[in-house]
C-alpha cells in the first residue's frame, strides 16, 4: 500500500461520514484515527446526539459486519460471548456465536449492564478472542468495539471498571449540534434517510491493509522518549491519584502513528503526539482531591503536562 493511501481513503471516508453526522468533523476524525490504530472507542454522551448513527455509518462505509446490543441489567455474558449447546446428531457440544463475533460491535449503554456482563468484553477487546467452556474462538478481523454510555441519569447503571476503561483507545463526546448544523440535519432528512445513501468505500481486507500500514509507521527513539516522558508526568502529578498505565503508552504511540498517516506521512512527529495525547489518556486517570478542589479536569491536567514537557526537535 502506498504512503498516501491511508490519507486518500481517510478523506473519502470522512466526506461520507460528514453527510450523516453533521457538524462533528473533529469527533469523526478522532474516531477514524482510533479505528486505523486498531483501537476501541467509548462515546460518552446524552441520548439522541448521534452515537448509534455514527457507529452504523462507519459499518456501512467500511463494509463491516455489524452487531448491536442494547445493554440492560438482564443481558447475560453469554449473549455477548456465545454459549455451547449439545448437537442433536453427534451429542457433542457445539458453539453458538455471541453478538461480539463481528467486525464492528456496538455496545449501546454498556454502563447499564451488570459488572459480570461488562467484563465479558474484556478478553475480546484485549486479545481479539472469546473463551467459552475452555475453548477460545477468534474474532473476525478487523474487530472494533464502539461502546456508549450516558454520563447523566445513574439509575440502573454500573460504572465501567478501570480495567475496561483502560482498554478503550479514546473516549469521545459528540455533544449537542450547533443550531445551523441541527437545521442542516433536519433538511438532509426530508424524504430520505442519509444512511441509505452510504455505500462501502473499501472492503474489510482494505481496512486491514490500512491498519497494517499504520502499524508500520516509523517512530524515532526521541519521539518514544517524549511519549514516555508525558506518560511518566501523569504518574508524578499532584493532581492525579493514578497516572496512565503502560497500555496508555502503547495507545498514544498507535494513535500518533495513525495521525501521521492521516497527514500522508509514514513517520511520527511531535505534533502527532500532542494532537492525540489528551483524548487518548484523559479517561484513564483518577483525579486527586487537590484537582477537584481547584476544579481541574483530567484534560486540564494533561494540557498542563503538554506545556511543561518539552517536545524533541525534528528536522
Amino acid at each position: 500500500m502506498s504512503e498516501n493511501s491511508v490519507a486518500l481513503y481517510a478523506n473519502q471516508i470522512l466526506a461520507q461520514m460528514c453527510k450523516v453526522v453533521v457538524g462533528k468533523d473533529k469527533v469523526i476524525h478522532r474516531a477514524l484515527t482510533a479505528i486505523l490504530a486498531k483501537g476501541h472507542i467509548l462515546l460518552e454522551d446524552v441520548p439522541g446526539v448521534g452515537k448509534t448513527t455514527m457507529a452504523l455509518a462507519f459499518s456501512r462505509v467500511l463494509d463491516l459486519d455489524y452487531n448491536r446490543v442494547q445493554f440492560t441489567p438482564d443481558v447475560l455474558p453469554s449473549d455477548v460471548t456465545g454459549y455451547s449447546i449439545p448437537d442433536r446428531n453427534t451429542g457433542e457440544m457445539r458453539y453458538q456465536k455471541g453478538a461480539v463475533l463481528c467486525n464492528l460491535f456496538l455496545a449501546d449503554e454498556l454502563n447499564r449492564a451488570t459488572s459480570r456482563t461488562q467484563s465479558a468484553l474484556l478478553e475480546a477487546m484485549e486479545e481479539n478472542q472469546v473463551t467459552v467452556d475452555g475453548i477460545s474462538h477468534p474474532l473476525p478481523s478487523p474487530f472494533i468495539v464502539i461502546a456508549t454510555q450516558n454520563p447523566t441519569g445513574a439509575a440502573g447503571t454500573q460504572m465501567l471498571p478501570d480495567s475496561q476503561m483502560d482498554r478503550f483507545a479514546v473516549r469521545l463526546s459528540l455533544g449537542y449540534p450547533k443550531p445551523e448544523d441541527e437545521m442542516a440535519m433536519v433538511l438532509n432528512r426530508q424524504g430520505v434517510d442519509p444512511l441509505k445513501s452510504l455505500s462501502p468505500l473499501m472492503s474489510r481486507n482494505d481496512l486491514a491493509a490500512l491498519q497494517e500500514a499504520v502499524e508500520k509507521t516509523y517512530v524515532h527513539e526521541a519521539i518514544v522518549k517524549y511519549i514516555v516522558d508525558l506518560i511518566t508526568a501523569t504518574r508524578d502529578s499532584e493532581y492525579l491519584l493514578r497516572g496512565a498505565s503502560p497500555r496508555a503508552t502503547l495507545a498514544v504511540t498507535a494513535m500518533a502513528k495513525a495521525e501521521a498517516q492521516l497527514h500522508a506521512r509514514d513517520y511520527v512527529v511531535p505534533a502527532d503526539v500532542r494532537e492525540v495525547f489528551v483524548w487518548t489518556v484523559a479517561h484513564r486517570l483518577l483525579l486527586s482531591s487537590k484537582a477537584e478542589a481547584e476544579r481541574k479536569t483530567a484534560e486540564d491536567v494533561l494540557c498542563g503536562i503538554l506545556e511543561r514537557i518539552p517536545a524533541p526537535k525534528t528536522r
